[in-house]
């Protein structure tokens, strides 16, 4: 089988790795650099926490369970140590409470902790002594997505894939025996099955198609698309895993660097402005009040991450009703799901069918009178 992937960010990869190491004839089709799209921009949370409804926390957990797979020989971008969130208002507790309740009767790996234990898993964290909701979700994990990608994108190499970089697409069109594909140089590949795995620009690439997939694109500063990522430089401190707390999301960024997120801060996040110093400057202070000995650390970069987020906000995955020649995937959870759909994707562009896909095919926005848009992020327990 002929298969033109189209979009070489952490899914593409994987997409195409599976169906080359499975036997197809791969093209892979990338209009920039292999990451450089939305995988570039994450906070690469690997996770199934707080995913609803129960369908879209099965698909995530899958992919939770795909990473420590494919990490259990040892890798270098995948740190499944957990992570650890605290909370310190009512609604942020309750949230959590429940959550913890909901999930442990799912058997989800989950615990909750003392200030004491806490203190124990993160070094250097100050855990106020008066916190009295701590939970750890043990294999909850933060992935580097460019070492996974070019992982990926080597295994396709090897197995044959043909990578085309920095090469357009113009143009999508079905043919007698299966599809074309138009570049912008011209040329036209030919294939039984086209992967659209374009992120954030699947409505742009389903229009070439002449049919309509549901992804949202940025609106207005501080919408659901969009939200600040910072990065420190290397600093002392001995922190293995995510950290979410009331003031500040944190993770190892590797180097020795951090990560910092607080979505409260979001509002005036904006991919055609350059983010306000005092973002940045923010970001260090939360920081600083939440972990110990980063007096000296400075934000070496303050950057908009972009999200790829389907109009409903849960996974699209599936053959297009109006174009069965064109197989569209796009997430707003690529980074956990990757692994996952890299090997079910390519089982059902081969001919067989995954089950975890059920809810998430694009027909279900056909006919649709209303989409209920996905909720902005928000800190947890806010209302």
């Amino acid at each position: 089988m002929d298969v033109v992937v189209i979009g070489a960010g952490v899914v593409g990869v994987s997409v195409a790795s599976a169906l080359a190491r499975r036997g197809a004839a791969v093209t892979l089709v990338e209009r920039d650099v292999p990451g450089t799209g939305t995988s570039s921009t994450s906070y690469a949370w690997v996770n199934a926490n707080g995913k609803e409804p129960r369908a879209y926390h099965d698909l995530n957990l899958a992919g939770l369970r795909a990473h420590h797979e494919l990490a259990a020989g040892g890798v270098d971008w995948f740190h499944g140590n957990g992570h650890v969130e605290f909370a310190m208002d009512d609604n942020h507790r309750r949230d959590l409470r429940a959550r913890v309740e909901r999930l442990t009767g799912r058997g989800y790996p989950v615990e909750q902790i003392t200030p004491d234990r806490a203190r124990a898993l993160l070094p250097g964290v100050n855990i106020p002594d008066d916190c009295d909701t701590i939970a750890h979700f043990t294999q909850e994990a933060h992935c580097y997505p460019l070492p996974y990608l070019a992982h990926q994108l080597r295994l396709a190499r090897e197995a044959g894939a043909r990578v085309r970089t920095r090469t357009g697409v113009t143009g999508l069109r079905a043919t007698a025996t299966g599809c074309a594909v138009t570049l912008d140089d011209g040329s036209v590949l030919t294939a039984d099955t086209v992967v659209s795995c374009t992120g954030r620009w699947s409505a742009e690439l389903g229009a070439l198609a002449g049919v309509d997939v549901p992804v949202l694109g940025f609106g207005e500063p501080g919408d659901v698309t969009v939200g600040y990522l910072a990065e420190t430089d290397p600093v002392p401190v001995e922190l293995s895993r995510l950290v979410t707390s009331p003031w500040l999301n944190v993770r190892p960024a590797g180097g020795g660097r951090l990560q910092l997120q607080a979505l409260d801060l979001d509002a005036t996040a904006d991919p055609g402005v350059p983010p306000d110093p005092a973002v940045g400057a923010e970001l260090l202070t939360r920081a600083r009040a939440l972990i110990r000995d980063l007096d000296a650390a400075v934000i070496n970069r303050v950057l908009v991450g972009q999200r790829a987020m389907p109009a409903d906000g849960r996974t699209i995955a599936g053959r297009h009703p109006d174009a069965p020649w064109l197989y569209v995937v796009a997430t707003h959870s690529g980074v956990t799901l990757a692994p996952f759909l890299g090997p079910a994707v390519a089982g059902e562009v081969l001919g067989g069918e995954e089950e975890l896909f059920a809810a998430f095919r694009p027909e279900r926005f056909a006919g649709a009178a209303e989409i209920t848009p996905p909720r902005t992020p928000r800190k947890p327990g806010q209302q």
